[in-house]
């Protein structure tokens, strides 16, 4: 079964990274991004990996909806959410709990110290069809 994997930041946590002030420091980072393809490449020559990537600051975000039939669009980040999609795994195994064990490693990502207080993930099992709502 095809699971997604999905984490989460904040455009605070987005601005750390990329050097705007805070806690993440140029060695944090490199920390982040080793553990991250050391990950990869293990789920990849487990042939457990579908796809992985990272998603682009919630400042960049354009979100399309419909009022009165006529589209609309609102620029991002939204101050009603706190945190944002920051980036998915498409991993393919035997169980939901080989899927949360992945989650699991990839909740080792060092991290600035009081950050990974925040850190979280999602795992949701991918449908094939719509056979599957009521699996």
């Amino acid at each position: 079964m095809k699971y997604m994997i999905l984490s989460y930041a904040s455009q605070r946590e987005y601005d750390e990274m990329s050097g705007k002030g805070g806690t993440w420091s140029a060695a944090d980072l490199e920390a982040m991004t080793t553990f991250m393809a050391t990950v990869n490449k293990e789920l990849e020559e487990s042939g457990e990996l579908v796809e992985t990537r990272g998603l682009a600051a919630p400042v960049h975000t354009r979100r399309v909806g419909l009022r009165d039939g006529v589209p609309y669009v609102t620029d991002g980040p939204y101050a009603e959410t706190q945190e944002v999609l920051a980036g998915y795994w498409v991993v393919e195994c035997e169980s939901f709990d080989r899927a949360v064990e992945i989650a699991g490693r990839l909740g080792q990502c060092p991290a600035p110290e009081g950050a990974t207080a925040t850190m979280y993930a999602d795992i949701r099992p991918i449908m094939e069809s719509a056979d599957d709502l009521g699996f």
